[in-house]
């Protein structure tokens, strides 16, 4: 049984991933920041539903033409300076810091100069096998993004059948999330197979899964990679 304050965090976090999606269609900026500095807000929940989402938290801002509301900025750096990943922490919550600290000096924030710090080591992913390289790449969704070279997109790009098999298997397995993250994937990627149909997937993963806000975000991050965004 999901504990309450799960159930908080899980309805956070879709708030926040629905406020991406409804910026990145309209041009919009966030207003989770906003909202939660006020007498009914909750600053806390508000953090760590970014740190869950990510880097992604702050796509908006990355496409040509927009900046980000000093509010939001504030906001996203305040997660990033104030929770670094534990001594113990999975490889997957190292990069997945490491990318909001490199968005966050994209985006010219305060603390830009203290984020700036080298990558994780990603040799965890040498020779994973293709359900598990899969499942990390949808978790780091958030690293899917054009000219933004690390190893995990080098690790991504060596094996595009592979990430291409993952999202099969995720789509059988109704795993939305896992499918449209790896979908997302996919898009970037050279030397998926045609035979795949990835735009018919695609639109498929959205109708069957689209009922879940991070679904979209990453359907919709999709379509503007195929579109040329974001920077």
């Amino acid at each position: 049984m999901e504990q309450p304050g799960t159930s908080r965090l899980t309805e956070a976090v879709q708030e926040l991933a629905s406020q991406v999606v409804s910026a990145l269609r309209s041009g919009d900026h966030l207003v989770a920041f906003r909202s939660a500095s006020g007498p009914a807000g909750d600053e806390d929940l508000a953090l760590a539903a970014t740190r869950v989402l990510g880097a992604d938290t702050m796509l908006p801002a990355l496409l040509p033409g927009r900046t980000a509301a000093p509010d939001d900025l504030a906001g996203f750096e305040k997660a990033v300076v104030g929770f670094p990943p534990a001594p113990d922490a999975a490889p997957t919550t190292r990069w997945s810091h490491w990318a909001m600290t490199r968005t966050l000096t994209r985006l010219g924030g305060s603390a830009a100069g203290r984020a700036g710090e080298a990558e994780p080591d990603a040799s965890w992913l040498d020779g994973a096998p293709w359900q598990q390289l899969t499942h990390q790449l949808a978790v780091l969704g958030a690293l899917a993004l054009p000219g933004s070279p690390c190893a995990v997109t080098r690790a991504a790009a060596e094996r595009p059948v592979d990430v291409a098999r993952g999202f099969v298997r995720a789509v059988r397995r109704r795993d939305w999330l896992q499918a449209a993250a790896a979908g997302r994937w996919l898009v970037l990627l050279d030397g998926v197979p045609d035979t795949l149909g990835l735009d018919t997937g695609l639109e498929f993963v959205g109708q069957m899964g689209g009922a879940d806000a991070r679904v979209r975000m990453h359907l919709e991050a999709a379509r503007l990679l195929r579109e040329g965004e974001p920077r």
